[in-house]
């Protein structure tokens, strides 16, 4: 494997990796927290690729890691690809399957002439989008809106049963919600909690092992041997849920 020179991306550096004939992009980012000089290579759902290495790790030595861990990209990288080409794109039509903590519903777009107000709502099996000349766009921007109204409603009752299970914390941390891409959930340096809005797709489960994970950075910043301790200790699980949540990524961040 061969590296070409980085692209220019902000903060963020990207870099070219070569395996044979295929090339593969990769995310640099430094982390300032890492205790032990630990270089981790992580491939995204969405098929991103990240390396997580200490401040104090020369580049040599990051790309070396990279270039050992290639063969094993390209094959995640396939198995994302391959796992995408099955996944159609809405048409935000009646008919499609809308999920919903881990259940599937049947979205059902109502054209009524005499409601000037777009109504989302679950009824039975059924996710019922209703209103006047609904076009592709209101539906969706209807089921948008209801998913976040949920996910607020979902993640608040969630955190509160997670963390009366933490002897660390009894306190629900601040948290709010955001669109992305490549994680679930976050938590930053100041212990406020981001969480994807399209989480609350998956199952109660998986939503609770996303905010333990989050709540775990309250004590461990990084993702050291302790950090993962902890992750055992309250969920012995955590590995298979995550397993399945990242395989079905790509049917929840649509």
């Amino acid at each position: 494997m061969t590296e070409v020179e980085p692209a220019r991306d902000g903060q963020s550096p990207e870099y070219t990796a070569r395996y044979g004939e295929r090339t593969f992009r990769y995310c640099l980012r430094y982390l300032p927290d890492h205790k032990k000089a630990t270089i981790k290579v992580h491939v995204h759902p969405n098929g991103k690729v990240q390396v997580d290495a200490p401040e104090s790790a020369p580049l040599a030595d990051i790309k070396l890691a990279v270039q050992r861990r290639s063969r094993w990209v390209l094959n995640h990288l396939d198995d994302i690809e391959e796992r995408n080409s099955h996944v159609r794109l809405r048409q935000w039509v009646s008919g499609e399957s809308m999920l919903y903590l881990g259940r599937r519903y049947v979205l059902k777009v109502i054209n009524d002439s005499d409601q000037r107000r777009v109504t989302c709502k679950l009824i039975g099996g059924q996710l019922r989008v209703q209103g006047r000349e609904l076009t592709p766009e209101r539906t969706q921007k209807a089921v948008h809106q209801w998913y976040r109204e949920r996910a607020q409603d979902v993640f608040q009752r969630r955190l509160a049963i997670v963390i009366d299970t933490l002897p660390w914390t009894k306190t629900l941390p601040s948290w709010r919600m955001i669109e992305m891409q490549t994680q679930w959930g976050s938590c930053s340096p100041d212990g406020e909690v981001l969480l994807n809005p399209h989480l609350v797709k998956a199952s109660t489960r998986a939503i609770d092992y996303v905010l333990l994970h989050e709540l775990c950075h309250l004590v461990e910043h990084n993702h050291s041997s302790k950090f993962y301790e902890l992750l055992d200790r309250f969920m012995p699980e955590w590995r298979f849920v995550k397993e399945d949540l990242d395989r079905r990524a790509e049917t929840f961040l649509v």
